[in-house]
């Protein structure tokens, strides 16, 4: 006897759900795999199949209604062109994917590569398409779907001078890549991953593990320039080793429909991770930004903070939980979220959280919505500055301090120029 899920049985699928299930009959003969990969991915698509898209009954997705926001999905497409991207730094090593398709990759001393279609056709891989758990969509979706990306291992003791820019490049269409990365102990390095949509709709996911051993420095900057028919859904997730450091920066500057997830796990004593987030939203986009972060040692650290610039009919989201294990005494959490609303119809929600089993602890969060202070407006004004260029230097100093600690100048540089062409024009 066939038996019906409650969740099935009283669920209709959206036209989007459809369109995401129904497709992998006719993908599933093109992606890569051996029967274990397959299996991984029949279990993906059957906890989508049973959960749906997230509505606003799901809780970590309270306030991006997936079942509304996605009114369709872009098909699959081979035949869609690609232009190459210059890095986001000179000199930097690129390891790119268009279209879902893994390019030619750089070589790079110290560090070994290797495409995600022969990862996945060596028939070792299948314990990689993990899923967080039933509320994991992004996790969901990508796993059945995955076609290519890039595997990245860094050995022990290496010092890159050249960042390594992962790009994946998605023109129209839609694709689901995946970049696992392993870092050894005692690393610096500079990773840029570039999230580049062109002029057609799209539908892409994008799926990081990253394990960054001890005594490492990591500096890991997401650049996100989608257009307005573009839905983007990306996750990353991290551990950390004993004294190391990790830097994430994350800027989104585009995309009709955006997620991003940060999971950091703190797992080596001594350990620090900063994030840095700077969202740019105008039009009648939605971008949501979505952390959860574990202290589960003792005498770890970390600080967020989230500046976001909010106009037209945009609306934003920023969840943040940090959670601090029993074991985990002397943990040092700090977390905020600023908002700068330029315009009456934009909208921003701010869901920061802790969630503290230690006694021994110092942690926080708070945040802030504002507009643009009139009396500032008036007295650049007033000394001849126009109101575009005067809002514009007014957001600029909201949002500076976030990218110029980086200590990169040339790349604060590269990113105040992706600013500035958000400002032209949206502010």
């Amino acid at each position: 006897m066939n038996v019906i899920s409650p969740k099935l049985a009283t669920k209709v699928r959206t036209p989007a759900e459809s369109a995401l299930i129904d497709a992998f009959v006719s993908r599933v003969g093109d992606l890569p795999g051996d029967a274990e990969v397959l299996s991984a991915r029949d279990n993906a698509l059957e906890a989508l199949k049973i959960n749906g898209l997230p509505g606003r009954r799901i809780e970590s997705w309270h306030y991006t209604d997936m079942r509304t926001l996605l009114r369709s999905v872009a098909p699959f497409d081979a035949s869609v062109e690609h232009k190459s991207v210059a890095p986001l730094l000179d000199q930097s090593a690129v390891l790119s994917v268009a279209n879902g398709v893994a390019q030619k990759p750089a070589k790079i001393e110290g560090v070994r590569v290797e495409a995600i279609r022969e990862i996945l056709g060596q028939g070792i891989a299948a314990h990689t398409l993990q899923i967080r758990g039933d509320d994991d969509t992004i996790g969901q979706i990508n796993a059945a779907y995955a076609s290519d990306g890039w595997g990245v291992s860094i050995a022990d003791g290496t010092d890159l001078e050249q960042a390594i820019e992962l790009q994946n490049l998605q023109p129209s269409g839609q694709s689901h890549v995946r970049f696992p990365v392993k870092i050894g102990s005692d690393v610096k390095a500079t990773i840029i991953e570039r999230q580049i949509g062109g002029e057609g709709e799209t539908f892409a996911t994008s799926v990081s593990h990253v394990s960054i051993a001890d005594n490492s420095e990591i500096v890991w900057v997401i650049v996100r320039e989608h257009t307005d028919l573009s839905t983007q859904l990306s996750q990353i997730n991290v551990t950390i080793g004993e004294n190391s450091k990790l830097v994430l920066f994350v800027m989104n500057a585009g995309g009709k429909l955006v997620r991003q997830e940060v999971h950091v796990d703190v797992k080596g004593e001594g350990s620090d991770f900063q994030l840095r987030g700077l969202n740019l939203l105008g039009g009648e986009t939605v971008t949501d930004v979505t952390m959860t972060v574990g202290h589960l040692v003792e005498n770890t650290t970390s600080t967020e903070v989230i500046r976001n610039v909010v106009t037209d009919k945009a609306r934003g989201i920023f969840q943040g939980m940090i959670r601090v294990a029993q074991i985990a005494q002397k943990t040092d959490a700090k977390m905020s979220c600023n908002t700068l609303l330029l315009s009456d119809d934009a909208e921003f929600s701010a869901k920061p959280e802790l969630e503290i089993f230690a006694d021994d602890v110092a942690c926080g969060h708070g945040a802030t919505v504002r507009e643009i202070e009139k009396d500032h407006l008036f007295y650049l004004m007033a000394r001849g500055v126009p109101e575009n260029a005067a809002r514009g230097l007014l957001v600029k100093a909201f949002i500076a301090e976030v990218i110029e600690e980086l200590e990169n100048e040339v790349l604060v540089e590269k990113l105040e120029d992706i600013l500035q062409s958000w400002l032209e024009k949206h502010a």
